[in-house]
């Protein structure tokens, strides 16, 4: 028998861990279950309204592990699987598949066909126990992955990495970009095959480029490198500090906003970007030390 958690968790921020808290605190020998859904049912619906995301499947999966998840179960939103009947959502896949003996839901959450199910309907099944939480009474109200979004996207990494319980991070493949990092003596890794991720707003941060089993500090960059004429578009890129010779090229990357130094500038020429460069990554190197 299981105990069995749904919900989204993108991110898998506070308030989710505390949920997953919550359902340690009731499995005693029984193992837990976060059953969680891939897309996000907005992006089958309506696409042009789909949110970006704050963590791709694997690291939904690696972290809902790492708080308290024994198994992650995904269950592939489909336009078929939004037409299954409450009932047969919960014989089928509750009770059948996943056997569970306590299923931990929040106040909103809703299932099957025209979201006909809700946690009333739920309560009545008597194969399982119903535990609704009333998140906001749960944990802070304010912590929701809508308003940690929102935190990144307006540059506030720090914020949202309190919410979070860690960095904001971006997982993809390192691209050719421009190659002007290399010229100038700061060689960067540009982030590419990121699309559906939540980027920070435009500017220098701090932070850490990690590939294979390496992380080292970074000072990072977004956006299109207004110095230079002609530049592509927006692009995130990291300077790993102090690594000479590296070569990244079509290697998987993750890259971790620690903190914001400062908004995108334009620069009157070389030799006062390289200057402000060389404070940046000063900076970058004390905070990651920390």
């Amino acid at each position: 028998m299981s105990i069995v958690v749904i919900g989204n968790f993108d991110g898998v921020h506070k308030g989710h861990q505390q949920i997953l808290n919550r359902a340690k605190a009731l499995a005693g020998d029984e193992k837990i279950i976060a059953l969680t859904f891939d897309p996000h049912p907005v992006s089958v619906f309506a696409p042009e309204r789909a949110p970006s995301l704050l963590t791709i499947l694997s690291d939904k999966i690696e972290l809902l592990k790492i708080h308290n998840a024994d198994q992650v179960a995904v269950i592939k939103f489909t336009k078929e699987f939004a037409a299954m009947a409450p009932e047969d959502f919960v014989k089928k896949i509750l009770v059948d598949q996943l056997k569970a003996s306590t299923v931990i839901v929040g106040a909103n959450f809703t299932y099957g066909f025209k979201a006909a199910g809700n946690v009333e309907s739920l309560s009545k099944h008597s194969e399982f126990k119903t535990v609704v939480l009333d998140l906001q009474a749960d944990h802070d109200e304010s912590i929701s992955s809508t308003r940690i979004r929102k935190a990144i996207v307006d540059g506030d990494v720090e914020g949202a990495r309190e919410m979070l319980t860690r960095p904001h991070r971006l997982d993809g493949i390192v691209v050719h970009g421009e190659k002007r990092g290399r010229e100038i003596g700061y060689p960067t890794a540009n982030l590419g095959n990121i699309q559906g991720q939540t980027i920070p707003a435009d500017g220098v941060y701090a932070g850490w480029l990690t590939v294979g089993i390496d992380r080292w500090p970074a000072a990072i960059s977004i956006g299109t490198n207004p110095t230079f004429e002609g530049v592509r578009g927006r692009q995130v890129e990291a300077y790993a500090l102090d690594q000479v010779g590296l070569d990244l090229y079509t290697k998987a990357a993750t890259i971790e906003f620690g903190w914001r130094l400062r908004d995108t500038l334009k620069f009157d020429g070389l030799d006062p970007l390289l200057e402000q460069m060389a404070k940046d990554c000063q900076e970058a190197r004390r905070l990651t030390e920390l």
